[in-house]
């Protein structure tokens, strides 16, 4: 299976909704876009509030961020996540699409063979980020 990893944004809708339809920002909008064109089998929102979301659970808006994080609290994030995951997937022989900036990603990437997963965005700024969504979503 292909499953496709997304962070949370900080730009949300007011009001409690899918995590599909919550995060509103560009960023979001093309990442999921772009997951979806890719043809995965799952999609999960990395939030950091409430840790690994399936795209049609409801939710409230939140203001919550790892960048605010220290490294023990992300550490433990981590781990819950892929406590979360390993019930729906196999983390070892599944693959990954990866669309989450470096401290939604950093301690969930040890856990998974380096041949499992993929972050094309790795690196890129925001603006190239959002300039390579335009590109491949045309």
């Amino acid at each position: 299976m292909l499953i496709a990893l997304i962070s949370c944004v900080a730009k949300k809708e007011s009001y409690a909704t899918v995590a599909k339809d919550l995060y509103i920002s560009p960023l979001f909008k093309k990442a999921y876009s772009y997951a979806k064109k890719q043809e995965v089998d799952k999609i999960f929102i990395l939030s950091a509030k409430y840790g690994l979301l399936r795209e049609d659970a409801v939710i409230e808006p939140y203001n919550e961020t790892l960048k605010d994080k220290s490294i023990h609290e992300r550490k433990n994030w981590a781990k819950n996540i892929l406590n979360e995951l390993s019930k729906e997937i196999d983390l070892k022989r599944d693959k990954f699409l990866i669309l989450a900036g470096r401290k939604y990603r950093e301690f969930i990437i040890e856990e998974l063979g380096k041949e499992n997963y993929e972050i094309p965005l790795k690196g890129l700024s925001i603006g190239k980020q959002l300039s390579f969504y335009k590109e491949v979503l045309r």
